[in-house]
Order: C-alpha cells, then structure tokens, then sequence
C-alpha cells in the first residue's frame, strides 16, 4: 500500500501559507524584523534550569540582523517533506506490521514454518530489529531487508532481515527529521517535522490493516513485509532527485570543505529549488543572510566529536538525549508491539480482534498527531509536553491497576490503551523529534542527533527485547506501575531542564536556548 499525501499535504500547506501570509504580513515572526528581547525569568529558556545539572546557564546575545522574509512555493515545499517522509512511513508500518507478525508466525496452524514454536526472547529480537545519501542508503537497506525477511527459510536469516531493515529505520530516523528541519521554511518547521511523525502513525495504520488482512492466511507474516517492498524504490527515486541542503552546503563553505564560491552558487540553486519561483530574486540575499547567522554563532570553525560534551552542545545533548530516552522507557514500545497481545488478554481472544482493535488504536494515533501539529506552533512545546505526559503518567496506573485488580473488566485495558495513545501523540511521539532536529547547533546537528537516535533505538531494542521476559517475572501491572514511575520522572526532567522554541528560526535557537 503506497501511501498519497500529497493531496491532503497540498491542502494543508495552502491553508497555512493563507494563515501565516495575513500574520506575518504584521512584522511579527522571528524572518519578519521582529527582535526577541532578552525574556524575563517566566520565560522556557530559564524554566528550563540547566544548572540545576551542572550545565552553564549564560547565554549568548541573539542574533540582531533583521531577516528577509522566508516566501516559499506551497508545490516546491512538499517534496522536500515527502520523499523523507517515506521512510518514516516504512518504519511505522514495521511497527504496525511486526505486531500481527508476532501473533501469524507463532501460530502452529498459520505460521506455515516448522520453527514457530518461538520463546519470548525470540519474539523480543524479531520485533527490536527494527542527510540525503543517509535517506538514499536508508532506502536500499528498507528494500533489501523486506525482501530477505518475506522469503526467510529459516530464523536465522529472518532474523538477518529484521537486523538490515532495522539499519535502514536507523538512518532514517538520523536523517529525515534533520533533512526536514534544514530545508522547510522557518514558518513551519515545527508543523513540517510533526507531518513527520503523521507519516510514522500512518505506516503503522497501514501495518496493522495489512496485518488484519493476512493475520489469518497461511504464512500471512510473509506478505505483511512483501507488500511495502514498492515503498523503497520510489524514496529512492525522490531522494536522488532533491538538492543537498543549503545549510550543510553553507557549512562546507564556511569550514573550507571544497570551494566556497561554488558551494555558495550550489545553496542558492538549491534553496530555488527548495521554496519555488517566488525566490529566485530573492535566494542570493537570503543566503547571504544564512552565511552571516552561521558565522555569528562560530559555525565556521572546525569542530571535533569533544565539542559534543562541552557547552551549549553539552546542553543540547542533555534535552534531546533526555527526552528520547524518556519517550522510550515510558513503555512506548511495549505498548505499540504488543498492543494485540495485550487484548487478548483483555479478552478478545481472536486474532483478528485484537488486530482490528490495534487499527482503532493506529487510528486514534493518527487523529492526535493531527491535533499536535495543528496546535504545536500555538501552545508551544513545553504545554503539550507537560499536560500529554501527565495522562500518560495515569494510563499506565490505569493499565497496571487493570492486571492486579480489575482483571475481569477489559474495558478498562481498552480506556487505558487509549488513553496512553493519545496523550503519547501529543507529547514524546512528535515534540521528541521535533526538538532533537532543531536543539544541537548546525555544526554538530549530525553528530548530535546521530547520538540521540542511538540512544532512542537502543533504548526502544532493550525494552522491546526485556518486555516479554519481565512480564513473565514480575507480571504486567508491576511492569506497567514501573513504567508509569518512570514517567513521573520524565515530568521533573521536561519542567526544569527542556527549553521552549516556539517561534525561533534554528540559528535563534542555538543563540537563545543554550
């Protein structure tokens, strides 16, 4: 199933162009004139104490040049997005699609192999294997890995499969947010990288419809990876055909990596290409502008992986390690891996319920990503963050207090699976690659979010792999009442340490926030 966006993206961006073009026409926005004063202690930045981790506090000036306004063409805005976004749509599919696998390949009757009989472990490794030549890459080890997993004879090369498509989500997950937050216009950065995750969610609606097709046909697990293996070829495709980003390209020149004169004419090619007609006059002045915000905040000094532990990268790394670790330990992956095994112990006993219930659920994660980004430039970061993480605090009481005493009312599973759902969409599910994709300064954005991913992906492998084997030991409420702790943690974390970017170009952030 090859999802088409483009129609709704169209829409979308045409009705946010209106809205921003009558808002923007004011000279209020952060391209338009308009200066950021320093705020007064109520503001994110300083609620967001750093020092109370050992990190300096001190800032530096904001950036004063006044900025060109960003104009952009609605047509030349959405491939930037949509190739990239690809790739976030395989990986969850692979969310949705693993999670009716794990149920078809146990089966003994559906399975269509003689090895189904597979421990808890076993499950745990089949389901944790899951800036333009990164997404090209991506794209060749989504394909190879599909193909290798629909024609696995055995475990073991499944089991190879699972590692290379997991490789591919991997870059993917480094690379597309980072694509997206380089090239969108700074208007709607926030809402573009939210799209991102609107893309993720609809994978996994199409993982577990696909799942609910085949959960109950003879060696189905087979055909719910075959059926993606077109998805690949077309990011591929759109990936070869995009312009390198102009940020990386300005980079390159202000550290001497190849010809300056060349690599600036190649930015502002690229950035034509990126924002349409309606800047052809305008790209060189607004990468000069670039040029100039790079320079001011020491992008053009050679940087060494150290630089990563010090200072304002020391800062960034906090926030966007901090809040990826948390958006994984909460249970995240437990919840959406085994959300149809989790039914049936609620009582829909049936495969194809409790599939069908996880549709429902890839549906509501749909709607409330869809409310997050209508709201996330207004509300800012830190509200939703707070306010989504705290109903998740109760729906995994909710869950846990299910299995240890209201085990014979499987409508509170259900409410409390919902609940999480939508309070994760509004929070961890978007705002956490939001935020790591803008946080770290240009210089190390590569290495930075290279090491979020890292931690995120390690993180959602080990509470994958550990789900299963700690449930049998300590049982699904304690499990699920921990889980709910860790959240109580993440709410200290989110209120003193992460820092609000509402309304703040990338080179504002880095010279505001840390």
């Amino acid at each position: 199933v090859i999802p088409r966006p483009t129609s709704f993206l169209f829409h979308f961006l045409s009705k946010l162009k209106s809205m921003e073009n009558g808002i923007f026409s004011t000279g209020l926005g952060a391209n338009h004139g308009f200066h950021f004063p320093p705020r007064p202690s109520k503001n994110a930045s300083s609620v967001g104490d750093l020092s109370l981790i050992g990190l300096s506090s001190v800032q530096e000036p904001l950036i004063k040049q006044k900025h060109t306004p960003e104009n952009y063409s609605v047509l030349a805005a959405i491939p930037p997005f949509l190739f990239p976004a690809l790739g976030t749509f395989l990986f969850g599919y692979e969310i949705g699609a693993t999670s009716c696998a794990t149920i078809s390949i146990k089966s003994p009757t559906l399975s269509g192999i003689s090895w189904y009989n597979l421990s808890s472990v076993d499950v745990g490794i089949i389901t944790s294997g899951s800036l333009r030549k990164g997404l090209i890459t991506a794209a060749f080890l989504y394909l190879i890995g599909a193909i290798v997993t629909a024609v696995a004879p055995v475990f073991p090369v499944l089991i190879i499969g699972r590692v290379v498509y997991g490789i591919g989500v991997g870059l993917t997950m480094h690379a597309a947010p980072m694509y997206i937050a380089e090239t969108a216009p700074s208007q709607i950065r926030g809402r573009m990288i939210s799209l991102k995750e609107f893309s993720t969610v609809f994978g996994m609606v199409g993982g577990y419809g696909i799942g609910s097709l085949w959960v109950t046909v003879v060696s189905g697990w087979r055909y719910m990876y075959a059926t993606v293996i077109p998805i690949p070829v077309i990011m591929a495709i759109g990936m070869f055909w995009l312009p390198a980003s102009p940020r990386w390209l300005l980079l390159r020149s202000l550290q001497g990596k190849g010809d300056a004169e060349s690599l600036q004419d190649e930015a502002i090619k690229s950035l034509r290409r990126l924002r349409g007609s309606v800047v052809v006059d305008s790209a060189a002045e607004q990468v000069d502008e670039i040029l100039a915000e790079l320079s001011s905040v020491g992008e053009d000094k050679e940087t060494t992986i150290g630089e990563l532990f010090q200072g304002k990268c020391l800062k960034a790394l906090t926030i966007a390690g901090g809040l990826v670790l948390f958006q994984q330990i909460t249970g995240q992956p437990s919840v959406l891996y085994y959300a149809p095994s989790i039914l049936q112990t609620a009582g829909f006993s049936a495969a194809t319920d409790a599939t069908r219930i996880s549709i429902l659920l890839g549906l509501l994660k749909l709607v409330m990503t869809g409310v997050a980004i209508v709201v996330i430039d207004k509300l800012g970061r830190r509200p939703l963050l707070l306010g989504g993480v705290s109903g998740m605090v109760i729906s995994l009481f909710l869950l846990g207090s299910y299995y240890i005493f209201y085990n014979n009312v499987p409508a509170v599973a259900v409410a409390a699976l919902l609940l999480y759902v939508g309070c994760y969409q509004l929070s961890f599910g978007p705002i956490s690659w939001l935020m790591m994709s803008e946080i770290f300064p240009l210089k190390l954005r590569g290495r930075g979010i290279s090491i979020a991913v890292l931690v995120n992906f390690g993180t959602n492998a080990l509470v994958t792999f550990a789900f299963s084997p700690m449930k049998e030991l300590l049982g699904a409420g304690v499990l699920f009442c921990g889980f709910g702790a860790i959240c109580v943690l993440s709410l200290f974390f989110i209120y003193f340490i992460v820092p609000e970017t509402k309304g703040l170009t990338l080179e504002e952030i880095e010279a505001k926030c840390l």
